[in-house]
């Protein structure tokens, strides 16, 4: 890759996703923002660009709420990047627990643990069979919907994707929130992930009701126990189908991989309650990384 000597710096393109899957491959992250795709389609949510620090490639970005940050270097002589990138007073975002572990050594670095970037790690085959009393509340949604709806459940292609675009600009009507400024961001993200998904290296489900998409959910591989579920929507209108296109995606895809990563919640009451309802197995830590005052 052609890639700036820090402090110059480039963007992110589509032409790095062949050195990035490698790199990833090498790496095997348990963090869901370490996939080509997952940095790719918030490159202008978050303004990532590309920078050399040594040997190492970095990848620095910016919060919604403005702060300037960089991703936990990638290959090569990673402490001296971290030395480079603390020293200029930058922090570092999403640095896994194993990592941190290593850097709490250094008695000159901060670490605070980032809660609300926390992912949420499942049993696939759980996601997949809803097993026991534990899950009982979700299949009874499951058969609320079915025993109301004709539907069909198809991999998605680009047949679908004038529906699922359809379906995603109605359900961001309905959930939009005011002065969320992220939001806007998510939907654009989501809108090229469907666009793109076969470049992009992600798969996904659809459910059909009628004749139209009601629900959808995309994702791709993140490691090789681990997938990641980057996006899914589902009518808001329909009961008990967004807990039938999670447990659609669980069942139809990534069946060689024994967990679902599925993200964060970024801090928002509601999205948290539902997310530990599904009751992970584990919560992915993530740090913010400075150097001490």
């Amino acid at each position: 890759m052609d890639i700036p000597v820090w402090p110059a710096s480039r963007p992110l393109d589509i032409r790095d996703k062949p050195d990035f899957d490698n790199i990833f491959e090498q790496m095997q992250p348990r963090a869901s923002e370490l996939t080509f795709a997952g940095l790719y389609l918030f490159r202008t949510a978050h303004e990532y660009c590309l920078s050399l620090a040594g040997d190492s490639i970095v990848v620095r970005g910016k919060g919604y709420d403005g702060t300037c940050y960089c991703l936990p270097p990638l290959g090569g002589d990673v402490a001296g990047a971290c030395d480079l990138l603390l020293d200029a007073g930058l922090k570092l975002y999403g640095v896994e627990e194993a990592f941190a572990a290593q850097l709490q050594q250094n008695v000159t670095f901060e670490l605070v643990e980032n809660r609300e970037s926390f992912d949420y790690l499942y049993l696939r085959e759980e996601m997949a069979t809803l097993p026991g009393n534990r899950f009982h509340k979700k299949k009874n949604r499951i058969n609320y919907f079915t025993s109301r709806h004709s539907y069909e459940v198809q991999i998605y292609s680009a047949q679908y994707l004038c529906g699922c675009l359809q379906l995603l600009d109605e359900w961001g009507r309905v959930a939009e929130v005011e002065g969320n400024r992220s939001f806007g961001m998510e939907m654009d993200a989501a809108a090229e992930a469907l666009s793109r998904a076969g470049a992009l290296g992600l798969k996904g489900i659809v459910v059909v009701v009628g004749g139209v998409v009601r629900a959808f959910a995309l994702g791709e591989l993140l490691n090789r126990e681990t997938a990641v579920c980057h996006f899914e929507k589902a009518d808001h209108f329909m009961e008990g189908l967004s807990q039938l296109v999670n447990r659609e995606f669980a069942r139809l895809l990534f069946t060689d991989r024994r967990y679902i990563n599925r993200e964060q919640d970024l801090g928002e009451p509601g999205l948290r309650i539902a997310k530990l309802s599904y009751h992970p197995v584990e919560l992915v830590k993530k740090f913010w990384v400075r150097r001490k005052q």
